[in-house]
């Protein structure tokens, strides 16, 4: 099975309290794209980026089994930028610069080789963006994965509308949860953002761990906890890639299967917060991975008398 990622390849400069980068290799598609590479599935990406893109983040992508044809570069342009700094606490962040570039006017265009993707996992972008993708596909895929932000609620909620109307799982923190559904608590917001559509709702809770809601169950695992992190910027986009890559490689999309995606994906993330941008993500091994996932088992398996 193949995996479709649509999503910005872009440059991050990112500071926090423990350091600051110039211009960095970033862009939800980029980490998606890299977690898939570590899972040993087949993925393309639908992006565009300027001709100031250097060749050798393309190389890293397409080193790493990547489908980079539906990345079209546009060479009088500049690639989609943003800077930000992260407070103290590192679950806030204020932004400094975000420049659009070519990505305002972005046509996603499938490369042949990857309309017949069975999975298409939808990066934070414009609804209306992500609407086209779907529409340009082949075939419908057989799980269709958005992650949307609050912006798009106060910016494009009508057609948000109609794109979560069109998806099977979406992933969002508990803010836009609740902002999504105007319900304070993650449960009813699950059980209303279900009647918008989506089969799956998974609710990101930053470094205490996600929620998974089916059908009125529910499933909750913890962020694996680190002595050091350096810089949460794409863990949401890497966990979305580990867990959207899980499925691909089982091949199944029931409950239990998405609980174990579940914690691929936070194990993916974990690593990403350990160092800078997607440094980290360059530098995993498979026994890293699979150590890290029996990490997790570790911290969530349990015997209880009553």
């Amino acid at each position: 099975m193949k995996l479709l990622v649509v999503g910005s390849v872009a440059f991050d400069a990112i500071e926090t309290p423990f350091g600051k980068t110039d211009k960095i290799l970033g862009g939800a598609a980029t980490y998606i794209g890299l977690a898939a590479s570590l899972m040993n599935v087949k993925s393309g990406i639908v992006s565009v980026v300027g001709g100031d893109f250097p060749d050798e983040y393309m190389n890293l992508l397409k080193s790493r089994g990547v489908n980079t044809d539906g990345i079209e570069m546009i060479e009088s342009g500049k690639t989609f930028f943003w800077s930000g700094k992260y407070h103290n606490d590192l679950n806030s962040r204020d932004t400094l610069v975000t420049e659009v570039n070519v990505l305002e006017n972005f046509d996603p265009k499938i490369p042949a080789s990857m309309e017949d993707s069975e999975v298409l996992l939808l990066g934070n972008l414009h609804p209306g963006v992500q609407l086209s993708v779907l529409e340009k596909m082949k075939n419908r895929p057989k799980l269709v994965i958005l992650d949307t932000m609050n912006f798009w609620m106060d910016s494009a909620m009508d057609v948000l509308t109609q794109m979560i109307a069109k998806t099977d799982v979406i992933t969002i923190n508990d803010e836009e949860a609740r902002q999504l559904s105007g319900e304070y608590s993650l449960v009813k917001a699950a059980k209303k953002i279900h009647a918008m559509g989506p089969a799956f709702v998974i609710i990101k809770k930053g470094e205490h761990g996600a929620l998974l809601f089916h059908e009125g169950r529910i499933f909750a695992i913890p962020a694996m906890p680190l002595e050091e992190v350096f810089d949460p910027t794409g863990a949401g986009d890497t966990f979305a890639g580990g867990f959207a890559s899980y499925l691909v490689k089982k091949g199944k999309f029931d409950f239990e299967t998405m609980k174990s995606a579940l914690i691929a994906g936070s194990a993916l993330a974990s690593f990403t917060v350990e160092k800078f941008g997607t440094e980290r993500l360059k530098e995993i091994t498979e026994a890293e991975l699979g150590e890290r996932i029996q990490q997790f088992k570790e911290l969530t398996t349990f015997e209880a008398e009553v």
